[in-house]
């Protein structure tokens, strides 16, 4: 008996494909799907989760300095004229905080390197500006499996997912299915 399913495809195509599928689960909740490839997805979705939730608690809080731009009220920066060995040139005025970041322990930082490794990066759109770079935000999905999925599904001892089957696709009669987060 096989370790894995092929899904009729090399190595490299079929990680592929799960990777992009796994990262499509974790940022929309659900996807469509063949009924082969949702049990192959929900290997590698439920180890990412349950990694997720081992980790969560496992970082430290430290108060750090930082130098922030001054913005006035359109969000610009304010730059002030200073003269610099005899020239005078427009200098961007910075202004000293203090903020709270959470630090990774060791084993905390492994875990999430090794989830970069099976996530793809993932880009959001707004609806009115589709298909433009202006106005995009990159979605940190290692933060979501932290912050937003760890806390859901602490108290829950795996089965993390759910398949609901469709019905049979009209073109070859493939099983489709519904994978979704419990």
């Amino acid at each position: 008996m096989a370790m894995y399913r092929k899904l009729g495809k090399t190595s490299s195509q079929r990680k592929a494909l799960l990777r992009n599928q796994v990262t499509a689960l974790l940022y929309n909740g659900k996807i469509i799907t063949t009924e082969a490839r949702a049990k192959e997805l929900r290997k590698t979705a439920e180890k990412l989760i349950a990694m997720a939730v081992r980790e969560k608690d496992n970082y430290e809080e430290v108060t750090v300095k930082a130098k922030v731009a001054r913005k006035d009220k359109d969000g610009k920066r304010v730059k002030e004229v200073k003269e610099i060995d005899g020239v005078k040139k427009k200098v961007t005025v910075y202004d000293e905080i203090e903020k709270t970041i959470k630090k990774d322990k060791p084993s905390r930082l492994h875990v999430r390197r090794q989830m970069l490794s099976v996530l793809y990066d993932v880009t959001e759109v707004p609806e009115k500006a589709a298909g433009k770079k202006r106005n995009t935000k990159k979605v940190d999905l290692v933060a979501k499996l932290f912050d937003e999925y760890a806390q859901k599904y602490q108290s829950r001892n795996g089965g993390y997912t759910r398949i609901v089957k469709i019905g049979e696709r009209k073109g070859d009669g493939a099983m489709m299915v519904l994978i979704e987060l419990v």
